[in-house]
């Protein structure tokens, strides 16, 4: 289970924020994560407490958005939604896309008591 290995990352990042703002706890984390960043969130959210035990973080909420997958079509230039295992053009049809959300995995917010 790499979501362990991932979510003891994202502790070390959070916990050098709290440094940075001295921070006594971290009451959530919001993360937003796309189908296709090779990340499953039910897996990382069930890592979490594990991860930040002894940490500043301890007590957090871990909040996760899930981002839609989005394509912008090298034919007709339009970017729309798509599903994960499908990147087609939903107005031509066209496989001919690229990849612009969906993929990542981000750190979108720290509420920590300062």
């Amino acid at each position: 289970m790499h979501e362990l290995a991932v979510c003891q990352d994202i502790i070390t990042q959070v916990e050098q924020l709290a440094i940075e703002h001295k921070a006594k706890a971290i009451h959530s984390i919001n993360l937003e994560i796309g189908p296709l960043s090779g990340v499953e969130a039910a897996l990382l959210k069930a890592a979490f407490p594990i991860a930040s035990a002894g940490t500043v973080a301890e007590n957090a909420q871990l909040e996760i958005t899930a981002i839609a997958v989005t394509v912008n079509c090298n034919i007709c230039h339009k970017q729309s939604q798509a599903a994960a295992n499908k990147l087609i053009c939903e107005h031509c049809g066209s496989w001919q896309t690229r990849l612009v959300t969906g993929d990542e995995m981000v750190l979108k917010r720290i509420e920590m008591d300062t």
